[in-house]
């Protein structure tokens, strides 16, 4: 496996991290995590999100760069899942790169078609940081439909401000069988929208601050077996450690306070995020 690569600017510093968390009472999962950015050996990560009952992990590419380095982690651990694309604030440099276009996207497909690449993501629409335009990213963001589909993989999406545009687009292009809304941003309207689709959303460890109610609401108006849990680590660390890395360990705080707003017993939650997580991604 290649070096990890240097954390993006921002990404906390490691020797801050949380107290591991209570172990769950059954296995589940973190659906969307950035392994390379963490600064720690992903063997260890693991392990510590092992011991907090966090047993399956998705790592996410969000370049071509770091879509090959997820692919390898997810073919070195058996735990973990990749996820490969370009990001849409990754689209301008990845268009001015020596592939260009056309050569990312087929490195990307190429990609895709590793047993242990199970979505094609982080990709979707940002126009809240829009680096490279919205048409660009409009037009990348069908690519990777287009390779989803073809790949039969899930989808895994990225939006932000981009609501309306997001769901043109897929229903115009025809979405892929398997549908995610990674960091889901929208109210409850939007989540009724994306479960009438069966688009499943996932929820990061923002849900949990003071200043979240509409993803509360959100997440109390979407379906059961339309959840996921994610860290987005080293990013949105849950309370009661924000401020502090997340790492896939701290999903079992995001998924105890998911478990209370849905009133559904934990155990019993942990079943039910890991048959989902099978639905979309295959048994581990």
């Amino acid at each position: 496996m290649s070096a990890a690569r240097t954390p993006r600017d921002g990404a906390p510093a490691a020797e801050r991290s949380a107290p591991p968390p209570e172990p769950l009472p059954a296995e589940a999962l973190d659906g969307h995590c950035h392994l390379d950015l963490i600064g720690q050996p992903a063997g260890e990560v693991l392990a510590a999100a092992r011991a907090a009952g966090i047993r399956r992990v998705l790592t996410i590419g969000v370049d071509l760069a770091s879509s090959r380095w997820s692919a390898e982690c997810a073919a070195a651990h058996e735990d973990v899942y990749a996820a490969v694309a370009v990001h849409p604030n990754e689209t301008a440099a990845e268009q001015n790169s020596a592939l260009g276009r056309d050569g990312v996207l087929a490195e990307i497909a190429a990609l895709a078609a590793l047993p242990r690449v199970r979505a094609i993501g982080e990709t979707g629409l940002d126009y809240y940081r829009d680096h490279a335009g919205p048409d660009i990213q409009r037009d990348w963001f069908r690519a990777h439909i287009a390779i989803a589909k073809r790949a039969g993989k899930a989808l895994m999406i990225h939006d932000r401000d981009a609501h309306e545009d997001v769901l043109d687009i897929l229903e115009a292009e025809g979405p892929p069988d398997k549908v995610v809304f990674h960091c889901f941003s929208g109210d409850a309207a939007m989540a009724k929208r994306c479960a009438e689709a069966g688009y499943v959303m996932s929820f990061a460890g923002n849900i949990t601050f003071s200043s979240a109610q509409p993803l509360r609401d959100a997440a109390a108006a979407a379906p059961l077996d339309l959840l996921l849990p994610e860290t987005d680590a080293p990013f949105l660390t849950p309370m009661p450690h924000r401020g502090r890395p997340n790492t896939p360990a701290m999903a079992a705080h995001t998924i105890r306070f998911l478990a209370e707003l849905k009133q559904v017993p934990l155990a019993e939650f942990c079943g039910l995020l890991s048959a989902t997580a099978e639905r979309l991604y295959g048994p581990w």
